[in-house]
């Protein structure tokens, strides 16, 4: 996992327990076209967006963290299960692109979330969100057709692993 380690002082990015009052801060964070184009993941509208989270927070199957930067909600990163297999995924509001955040809020995440192995898919078009996850030591697995995004693309994914510790290729 090189790369992974937080870099910054441990301050600068925390992660937290994910908590009703920060539906709105994730609400705006995917309300923005540019990161739900990035993301390749249509906006909900508010009163949709709000029962999704409030599901979320009351699943005890998922770990939701929100991601504090200097004192910021910044984002969150949840674990949840999909088709029986554990993944991840996180997202941060685009005025906190390109600062390492998600790396490092993601390397917590992992040390916090031990389940191996764990998943994530990416569209392909996200080069940002492919390095986060090579830097915190996925591999590509596979890829596929996702969906149709809201402009009628078709969306092309990878699909990634984090293997347990000794596994894969040499071991």
């Amino acid at each position: 996992m090189v790369g992974c380690r937080p870099g910054q002082p441990a301050d600068e990015v925390l992660l937290r327990d994910a908590i009703e009052a920060d539906i709105p801060i994730f609400f705006e964070h995917q309300w923005d076209r540019e990161a739900t184009r990035m993301a390749a993941f249509p906006a909900m509208n508010r009163e949709v967006f709000g029962w999704h989270w409030v599901k979320i927070l009351g699943d005890e199957h998922i770990v939701a963290k929100t991601i504090l930067f200097e004192g910021q909600v910044a984002g969150n990163v949840v674990r949840y299960e999909q088709d029986g297999k554990p993944f991840v995924g996180y997202w941060l509001g685009r005025e906190f692109w390109g600062k390492g955040i998600a790396t490092r809020a993601l390397a917590e995440f992992l040390r916090y979330v031990e389940v191996r192995p764990l998943f994530a898919n990416v569209a392909k078009h996200n080069i940002g969100s492919i390095r986060v996850l090579e830097k915190c030591g996925f591999t590509i697995i596979g890829e596929h057709v996702g969906f149709l995004d809201e402009t009628g693309h078709v969306v092309e994914e990878y699909l990634f692993e984090l293997e347990r510790d000794g596994e894969g290729e040499g071991s």
